[in-house]
């Protein structure tokens, strides 16, 4: 099928990447016209595992092209993808304006029946008034649909969660769009899941907010751990081992963090508000969050006492592993807090230093994670990237003022770093 993607950030350039490769012909339209040419070029703005590979070869093959062009994206394609940016509010709210602005675009454009999907993360009834400003602005007056179609992409894992996606959910105002949108999904093979729009926009709310509140759950559990001398990771694999719970995320950490967790949480308690009802328990999901961080600041402060002109080593700076985004990033928070207090710091990330660069500033940027410790009073690790699993613990312990380690993923063994001679504190363990 003939399918244009309007965005070309993480969720737009990764959904058409993988609809080029399972055989679509897609535009990915980006007012951007440096990003574009960068793309257009070769090149990748983001880390994304498998992406960037699969990028060049569908553009090779001709499957995949770029443009600022709206216009020729609407004109050329079918179904047309909504995938721009729906930022927070003060008020917790998200900002509509890029959605409204491509609607306006898209209805401009529009000269033929056309189905546009939004992709971005909405609140509930943005896809009435999406169908609303396209039929102002028609001035063609055509027919259309508007379809929600939520992404449920994990960055780092975006490549393989749209490969091979565990549902797929199609919100639609009438049956009309449907077996086109199941055209468009055939070659995954996954369970597609109609259902009407309003329904479709509030599952994705509804399902990223279920999993910060398993994070703040088990954080919340560690708490528990670290006051009676029980060990957190026990505890979640004896409650992973339920069928009804399930173990994956139940892991212990300094907290979610992201461009998703914290913004779609904050919107959906909004929009709960705006129509009666005071979600409460969404509320403490966030201030368990907050209080995380709270808590490992503390066990820093009480073991190395004054702040003040320490030097301290931090192992990640993305909000997760296998990605290069420092937005919302709780080891970015992590580092600004530090700051604060009057640390010096010296921070390593396999793939975020670049982006971090511009949210951090007088702090030593090092390239080697294992050289990191270099005259540093602790090393704390704030990213669960895999890679530093394989950190030089003996060449760190030598490196450090003192053989002190804060670990906020739990990557190590508390008795194995015990035995090597290192303080270490853990979450909930």
């Amino acid at each position: 099928m003939r399918l244009t993607i309007i965005g070309t950030g993480y969720v737009g350039l990764v959904t058409g990447a993988c609809f080029a490769e399972v055989g679509h012909r897609v535009i990915c339209v980006d007012n951007d016209a440096a990003k574009v040419k960068v793309l257009q070029e070769g090149g990748i703005p983001i880390y994304e595992p498998g992406l960037e590979e699969m990028v060049k070869q569908n553009v090779e093959a001709g499957r995949l092209s770029f443009t600022t062009s709206t216009a020729e994206g609407v004109e050329k394609s079918e179904v047309i993808f909504i995938a721009v940016p729906t930022p927070p509010l003060a008020d917790g709210a998200v900002d509509l304006s890029f959605i409204e602005k491509v609607a306006r675009d898209i209805a401009s454009a529009m000269t033929s029946y056309k189905i546009v999907v939004d992709k971005s993360t909405v609140p509930v009834k943005t896809g009435d008034n999406v169908a609303e400003t396209i039929k102002r602005y028609n001035k063609a007056h055509v027919d259309f649909d508007v379809v929600s179609n939520p992404e449920f992409l994990r960055e780092g894992f975006a490549v393989e969660d749209l490969m091979h996606p565990d549902r797929v959910v199609i919100g639609v105002r009438s049956q009309r769009p449907v077996a086109a949108m199941k055209e468009v999904y055939a070659p995954f093979n996954a369970p597609i899941i109609v259902t009407d729009i309003n329904s479709a926009e509030l599952i994705k709310h509804a399902s990223n907010s279920f999993l910060a509140l398993k994070i703040s759950y088990i954080n919340a559990i560690s708490v528990v751990c670290e006051a009676t001398g029980a060990n957190v990771q026990e505890v979640a694999n004896g409650m992973g081992m339920d069928e009804r719970i399930g173990r994956r995320f139940l892991d212990a950490s300094l907290g979610f963090g992201g461009s998703c967790f914290p913004k779609d949480l904050s919107a959906f308690i909004k929009i709960a508000e705006q129509v009666g009802c005071q979600f409460g328990l969404l509320k403490e999901v966030q201030q368990i969050n907050s209080r995380q961080m709270d808590r490992f600041l503390k066990k820093i402060s009480d073991t190395l006492w004054v702040l003040k002109d320490k030097t301290i080593g931090v192992l990640g700076l993305a909000f997760k592993q296998n990605t290069d985004d420092v937005r919302m990033s709780p080891a970015i928070e992590l580092c600004q807090r530090l700051q604060k207090e009057g640390v010096r710091l010296r921070v390593h990330d396999p793939k975020a230093i670049e982006k971090a660069r511009a949210v951090l500033q007088d702090v030593t940027f090092v390239e080697d994670m294992d050289a990191v410790a270099e005259g540093c009073d602790a090393l704390v690790v704030a990213t669960e990237w895999e890679q530093f699993k394989k950190l030089d613990l003996e060449r760190a312990r030598k490196a450090l003022t003192h053989p002190i380690l804060f670990d906020g993923r739990n990557l190590f063994d508390p008795a194995e770093m015990e035995r090597m001679g290192f303080i270490y504190k853990s979450i909930g363990r």
